[in-house]
């Protein structure tokens, strides 16, 4: 299931030849993540704003029948997932010199190389002056199909903050951002617009999927120009934001054992938060986009409890190649420099312990609590930690990892799934505790002098 937002086109443009796109976003996976797109149907003109699966390169097109008025795919790729990236897209067909009617800005700097580079021909009017296939106008985290219908194969998966669109003017970025004082471009509170006729503000708060003010597809601008919510879920809104970045799953760390024959499957899902066994031996592993050389972190995971579930934690110069087979058919997170757990047993650094203390079952969260310093870990189970382990303490540790590189969280899903709270639940959190910064929401206590994985905490603790 996958969040999109709809709404139609919502009058007559203010100026057709003139509009500004504005948003920052962060990619969970390698997928066809369509940011925006407009008008898509049978025999009507339409536009998208997409990052390309095929190189993972941002395009930005508006196509009618047969062939495309224009198309911009930049050369620069995408593949950071754990990132955050603010899209300014500037188009005024009015301009003189081609190159000048459709620009592309990514955190503040203005893109100028391209993989293609066609510009619309002088004062083209752009999309919003075509009239919506079958009402459906703006679509925000998906894509129409030619019959003008949600193509499945498209959603955008990952993050949306501030998203903006202004009708009849078009602004450079620093209208909508601004460099800090650590030299990291940041998001304008308010910026100031002009929003014109189809011009609007999302925020994306609250829960409801009314097209309605107040809820998740609501228009802050002034306009009204309300959107409907499509597949919220249950947790639509993030504490994951452009100025603190939470880790998720890594696509780019996938693993599987080399003893095994074939190709591992899985995949991830949930904002980058859910990851997705393939089933049985191979199933794919994947670990944190966030590694910490020092400071004291705590997460949470929640997975249904199968013979191959795991979760653990590894040295990042390492783990790649250090996990292997335990028992007769198991693909482990295991190796010299990697502590991990499948519910009965530890394998601790190449060595297995069957001392585990409780085991997790179906429903239950997980906690590890990583000391960076020390390198040593603990594992518990709702609340409770293993072996009498006291992080607070610094004592009675599951094991301490070896190796001298940062460490990762680790996960391997087998055929089910496991759910990475590492501040920015993608379950429900009943009691929704924070550390002792106020960051996160975990269902247990955080211990005394542990955090939330996120880079507010990395810059004062430097993980």
């Amino acid at each position: 299931m996958s969040t999109y937002l709809t709404a139609d086109r919502f009058g007559t443009p203010t100026n057709a030849k003139k509009y500004t796109l504005a948003v920052w976003f962060k990619l969970a996976r390698n997928t066809n993540n369509y940011i925006l797109s407009y008008n898509y149907g049978s025999g009507n003109i339409g536009i998208a704003i997409s990052v390309r699966s095929s190189d993972q390169t941002l395009r930005v097109n508006e196509y009618v029948p047969g062939s495309d008025r224009y198309d911009v795919r930049t050369n620069r790729v995408f593949r950071d997932y754990g990132a955050w990236y603010h899209l300014v897209v500037a188009y005024d067909s009015a301009q003189s010199t081609a190159a000048d009617r459709v620009k592309i800005y990514i955190n503040g700097v203005q893109e100028t190389s391209f993989a293609a580079s066609s510009y619309p021909s002088q004062d083209l009017d752009s999309f919003t002056s075509a009239t919506p296939n079958n009402n459906k106008g703006f679509l925000i985290g998906a894509l129409y199909n030619s019959s003008g219908n949600i193509d499945a194969g498209n959603y955008f998966t990952g993050y949306m903050s501030q998203f903006i669109f202004v009708d009849g003017t078009t602004y450079t970025p620093s209208t909508f951002g601004s460099t800090n004082a650590n030299g990291v471009w940041i998001p304008n509170a308010s910026p100031s617009v002009t929003y014109g006729t189809n011009g609007f503000k999302l925020e994306m708060k609250n829960s409801g999927a009314s097209a309605a003010a107040g809820n998740f597809g609501a228009d802050t601008s002034g306009n009204n120009n309300h959107f409907t919510s499509n597949n919220l879920g249950t947790n639509p809104n993030t504490k994951d934001s452009p100025t603190n970045v939470f880790a998720t799953w890594n696509p780019n760390t996938a693993f599987r054992s080399t003893s095994f024959n074939g190709t591992a499957g899985g995949s991830i899902a949930g904002g980058g938060l859910k990851a997705i066994g393939g089933g049985g031996a191979v199933s794919i592993g994947f670990a944190s986009t966030i590694a910490v050389n020092s400071g004291k972190w705590y997460a949470e995971f929640k997975a249904a409890a199968t013979n191959y579930t795991q979760f653990g934690v590894g040295d990042v110069n390492t783990w790649t190649n250090t996990y292997g087979i335990g028992g007769a058919s198991k693909a482990q997170i295991y190796g010299a420099n990697v502590i991990g757990w499948d519910r009965t047993i530890y394998y601790i650094n190449s060595t297995s312990s069957t001392s585990g203390g409780t085991t997790f079952s179906d429903g239950d969260i997980c906690q590890i609590a990583i000391d960076a310093d020390s390198r040593k870990v603990w594992f518990g189970v709702n609340g409770t930690y293993n072996s009498s382990g006291n992080p607070a303490g610094g004592s009675n540790e599951i094991g301490t990892v070896t190796g001298t590189g940062p460490l990762v969280f680790l996960c391997r899903p087998e055929s089910t799934n496991v759910l990475a709270n590492f501040g920015n639940s993608p379950f429900t959190i009943a009691s929704g505790n924070a550390d002792a910064n106020g960051y996160g929401s975990f269902e247990y206590a955080v211990p005394s002098g542990f955090y939330a994985l996120c880079t507010k905490n990395l810059g004062q603790y430097g993980g």
